[in-house]
């Protein structure tokens, strides 16, 4: 029986489920951005304005070249946060992202790609944004500012003791995103944090607490920059890892990729290909008989079954992939 270990987070005491939140919470410093590290003038871009292009660029990119360094810094904590995900999706659950301007933007863009592929439920991977979808496209900074709204937002939701809400935010200190966290977390939900400053309030609201800490943008408090790098990477690690661990990949491979355009069929075909070693006819032939499901072809060529045998034992193994091809069951 094939079994796969998951890291457990850090125990922490977590409040009783309230009726209401009080209507205002804590912020530390909320005015005081002298503290925070992304809103720091940065030596190596000074005179920025009187650079060429060329130069422009290679001060840029300097900087960009710490931020895989911050981010490695924090990988310990990336880990504990793909776990929970991965068992709070194997148990009926969701990762519910809140956010606002960038880290919003970087929230909804890892989320809306997990279906593709992976072929999630848009429900199970969700975002949360201060001032809801339309500020994709344009600026609502104001909504930002109120921890209700964010507490009205995500109560919309309904989170449970199932789910994960992770906060995204640069500073840590976003009111909406901290209004938030703190509701699911009152709610019995687990919580974590993806921020670039230490000691922040958002920290204090969360069960985990992922920090990467890449200094001074470019241009001062402009953390659509290394900031907002540093999250999109954290965010890739974080679902990946999670769809990982749960058996939607297969070695390196996207055999839960949805085919519903021209390029994933394609796609799906040369991943059975590779997976199965066998030509494209095969391939083909195989994903029709196995109801355009890649899954179910895996599964079906390499443990030598029939597409009934494949669906009941993809059931058994919650959709992992290899231990349905070993016939195992999952324990987490």
């Amino acid at each position: 029986m094939a079994t796969l270990t998951m890291t457990e987070p850090p125990t922490s005491e977590r409040p009783q489920r309230p009726e209401k939140l009080e209507k205002q919470s804590t912020y530390r410093g909320l005015d005081d951005l002298s503290s925070l590290t992304t809103e720091s003038p940065n030596a190596a871009s000074q005179g920025l304005d009187t650079k060429s292009a060329l130069e422009i660029a290679r001060i840029i990119a300097h900087e960009d070249a710490k931020v895989a360094a911050a981010v490695k810094k924090a990988l310990p904590e990336i880990a504990i946060v793909i776990d929970t995900v991965a068992r709070s999706l194997r148990d009926g659950g969701r990762l519910i992202y809140v956010g606002a301007g960038s880290s919003g933007r970087i929230a909804s863009l890892d989320a809306s790609e997990c279906p593709p592929t992976f072929s999630t439920t848009p429900a199970q991977v969700q975002y949360i944004m201060a001032g809801g979808p339309k500020a994709l496209a344009s600026a609502s900074d104001v909504n930002e500012d109120s921890p209700e709204i964010g507490q009205r937002d995500i109560a919309r939701r309904r989170p449970t003791r199932k789910d994960i809400v992770v906060g995204v935010s640069a500073s840590g200190r976003t009111p909406y995103v901290v209004g938030a966290v703190e509701y699911a977390r009152a709610r019995g939900a687990k919580t974590a944090c993806v921020v670039c400053n230490e000691h922040t309030p958002l920290a204090d609201a969360s069960d985990t607490v992922v920090v990467a800490e890449v200094g001074p943008e470019v241009i001062s408090g402009s953390t659509r920059m290394k900031a907002s790098t540093a999250q999109k990477m954290i965010l890739n690690m974080i679902t990946t890892g999670a769809m990982t661990r749960l058996g939607y990949v297969y070695e390196n491979l996207m055999v839960n990729v949805h085919m519903k355009n021209a390029k994933l069929v394609e796609r799906g075909i040369r991943v059975l290909m590779h997976v199965c070693s066998i030509d494209r006819e095969t391939a083909i032939r195989t994903i029709k008989s196995a109801g355009k499901s890649i899954p179910i072809a895996v599964v079906m060529l390499k443990a030598n079954v029939d597409k009934m045998e494949a669906v009941r034992r993809l059931a058994k193994s919650d959709g992992n992939v290899r231990l349905a091809i070993d016939d195992s069951r999952l324990e987490l």
